[in-house]
């Protein structure tokens, strides 16, 4: 103790006065506010998940009528509760086609062009749904943005086509929004044009979903679909199959793939060497020499097609004698037509990355089908100090 000479009374020290004690802790909790302050925090922007529903009998039909308590949703093994219900054919539908139109589909892409017109022209409901067309070959070109407009996509069917077999087209991607110059006949080029690669030709399946995906869809709000009418054999792709998946994914797009192959499609292109559609330098073969399409029997385009639509929440479809194209489209509409949209919003604490969803219901002989899961996005926040 410490005393105070004049009167021998005991002097407080900050250590002992207790309201020093206080204001000392205090300004303890501020440093430590403004330490914490300094590191980056990651969080998760938590958003309604929005899964749209197609549900069939056990006779493949397709099931209308039901409704919220019908059905039962999980996350990641855990019981979700179903915030959001709505039957799909109420609610506004943004659709996109995209057309191979690459050599191998050249004797089937008329069939093509007339079903393609025929099935939006019966979907579309005027002032409500809007469509957009896209074709790929070793190019990528947006052929006609959204519209309702029949006149615009009737004319945008009409610019189909297959590639011309010179080496003008395909030059490398150039710069982004460039016309003429690979990917940048694609608004905004994709990331850094998504054109031929190095003079080589291709199929841009691949690209072509990721692109139709992030920068097309994911800037809209509702029922979105894409559906592919391709063989499903990718080669050129700067995007895997993976990123194409997770770009419809986030984008919370459905995909439909209709695998129209044309065996003939695939003869007649022999050579090499130097030519436009040999192997070599500038062919249409992209160096990977002996003629059209290179190594195309490694790949299963069936598989491709079916893995892309069935974790999106779609359906493939194969064109046959028995099932015309016209025929799946009119299934495809059918199905447009009988959705439910169901909604979730996920726990605060759910960490960022990718999340299965399970989707069903209470009566065992109906079949879901659904997206297979959704990606939660992360971003780093700083904490503050409230003023």
């Amino acid at each position: 103790m410490i005393l105070n000479a004049g009167t021998n009374r005991p002097v407080s020290t900050p250590r002992s006065h207790p309201k020093l004690r206080a204001i000392s802790f205090l300004s303890s909790l501020v440093l430590v506010a403004l330490a914490m302050a300094q590191e980056p925090k990651i969080a998760v922007d938590v958003k309604t998940v929005s899964v749209l529903a197609t549900v069939r009998d056990k006779h493949g039909k397709i099931v209308p009528g039901l409704t919220k308590e019908s059905f039962k949703l999980e996350e990641d093994g855990k019981p979700q509760p179903i915030d959001y219900f709505s039957k799909e054919s109420d609610l506004p539908l943004h659709m996109g086609l995209l057309v191979d139109t690459s050599l191998s589909q050249r004797r089937v892409l008329e069939q093509e062009r007339t079903a393609s017109y025929s099935f939006l022209d019966n979907l579309l409901r005027p002032e409500k749904d809007v469509a957009a067309v896209i074709n790929f070959d070793f190019d990528i070109t947006l052929l006609q943005d959204f519209t309702s407009s029949r006149p615009k996509l009737q004319a945008a069917f009409q610019q189909l086509e297959n590639p011309r077999m010179d080496t003008q087209r395909g030059q490398g991607g150039g710069a982004a929004g460039g016309p003429g110059q690979g990917g940048g006949s694609y608004p905004g080029g994709g990331r850094g044009g998504h054109g031929g690669h190095g003079g080589g030709g291709g199929t841009h399946l691949y690209d072509a979903v990721y692109l139709a995906a992030d920068e097309l869809m994911s800037r809209r709000q509702g029922r979105k679909a894409l559906v592919i009418l391709s063989d499903g054999v990718d080669h050129g792709s700067k995007e895997t199959l993976a990123e194409a998946v997770e770009a419809a994914q986030r984008a919370d797009t459905v995909v439909y793939s209709i695998l129209f192959a044309d065996p003939e499609g695939y003869g007649h292109f022999h050579g090499g060497g130097m030519g436009p559609y040999g192997g070599g330098h500038g062919g249409y073969g992209g160096g990977h020499g002996g003629g059209y399409p290179p190594q195309h029997s490694e790949v299963d385009g069936k598989k491709i097609l079916d893995q892309i639509s069935k974790l999106t929440g779609g359906r493939l479809f194969q064109v046959s004698k028995k099932d015309a194209v016209e025929k799946i489209y009119a299934e495809i509409e059918e199905e447009l037509r009988n959705q439910y949209s169901l909604g979730y919003t996920p726990a605060k604490d759910s960490a960022p990355g990718y999340h299965k969803i399970l989707l069903s219901t209470y009566n065992k002989d109906f079949k879901v089908q659904a997206r297979d899961g959704y990606y939660l996005e992360s971003r780093h926040t700083t904490a503050s100090l409230a003023q």
